[in-house]
């Protein structure tokens, strides 16, 4: 395996086929930390017109953590705010848009309910932001599911991959600019997006991707330290490291998403009837099972009949004798 990894869990897979190709403890439980909000701005994405304005209040001002400078009374579109989610890691921005969904407690339960669906059993949610909480949890094999999801979506792409961007100011704060914190963009070739996090409990955690010959792969680290090389190094070793394997490797693979029927993605484009019955609801298991058991039971009822038939007959003939 490569060398310099102080990463606790990691994760290295193939984001088109789902081929894991190497790992360490992929299903450990661990403190997520600002990685947690790829499951926020997901939800976000799928709920909220990017172009709707939200208007900042104290409360997002006080969020506890790291902020990109959300303030009272700004105007803020749901882009501005993911931006300011994802290349800041604004905690400000995360209690904004958590705020238009229904406030904390309804993101969280989203948030975990997303999780299962995504087949993340890893992941339980107690903040938008990842900021630490009781029994807050993900995994590395989790963080892989979450964005593989979430750069299936050509908005999150777009966004994620952005350098710079001016960020609205309010009262009388001018705007300003802010810059994207992940360093694979700048410094690894095909880098397409990622996010990184800190917490004292968590330490360093991160998940990046990158593009090469045709290939798409992620990288996980959860509870990584900055000796003897920081996160971004790590991934790059990492991701070399999965490269120089051949596309057929592998140790297991990511699951694929429960299908369920939901509304359309507020900021993304799906076929339309995507796993809709023609009677427009989705096959259920259960019917399925009910139907069949159903189908038993008059088949048993029809032979029943049939053997008393011919249990009369033989009956009326001996008697004729």
């Amino acid at each position: 395996m490569p060398e310099g990894i102080s990463a606790a869990s990691w994760v290295v897979a193939d984001l088109d086929s789902g081929r894991v190709l190497a790992a360490k403890d992929p299903h450990g439980l661990y403190r997520p930390a600002s990685t947690l909000k790829l499951f926020t701005a997901s939800l976000a994405l799928d709920k909220l017109p990017l172009d709707e304005v939200i208007t900042g209040t104290q409360a997002d001002a006080d969020a506890e953590g790291s902020s990109v400078g959300v303030g009272p009374g700004g105007r803020y579109t749901v882009r501005d705010l993911l931006l300011g989610l994802l290349l800041e890691s604004g905690n400000d921005a995360a209690h904004a848009l958590s705020a238009r969904m229904g406030g904390d407690a309804a993101t969280v339960q989203a948030m975990n309910a997303l999780a299962a669906s995504l087949g993340a059993s890893d992941t339980r949610a107690v903040s938008p932001s990842g900021l630490d909480g009781p029994g807050m949890s993900t995994s590395a094999y989790d963080l892989a599911l979450i964005f593989r999801h979430d750069i299936a979506n050509p908005t999150f792409a777009a966004l994620t991959t952005a350098r710079t961007t001016l960020f609205p100011g309010y009262a009388d704060k001018p705007a300003f600019l802010i810059a994207n914190q992940d360093k694979l963009l700048d410094t690894y070739p095909g880098a397409i997006g990622g996010k990184n996090g800190f917490t004292n409990d968590a330490r360093q955690t991160y998940v990046g991707a990158a593009a090469r010959g045709g290939r798409r792969l992620v990288v996980t680290l959860m509870a990584g330290e900055r000796i003897p090389l920081p996160p971004d190094k790590q991934a790059t070793v990492l991701l070399d490291y999965g490269f120089a394997l051949p596309a057929n490797a592998g140790v297991g693979d990511l699951v694929n998403p429960t299908p369920s029927p939901s509304p359309a993605r507020a900021n993304s484009a799906a076929p339309a009837g995507a796993g809709v019955s023609a009677a427009g609801a989705s096959p259920s298991g259960d019917t399925h099972r009910w139907t069949s058991t159903r189908s038993y039971w008059l088949l048993g009822i029809v032979l029943v009949a049939l053997l008393c038939a011919w249990g009369a007959t033989r009956r009326a003939r001996r008697r004729r004798q």
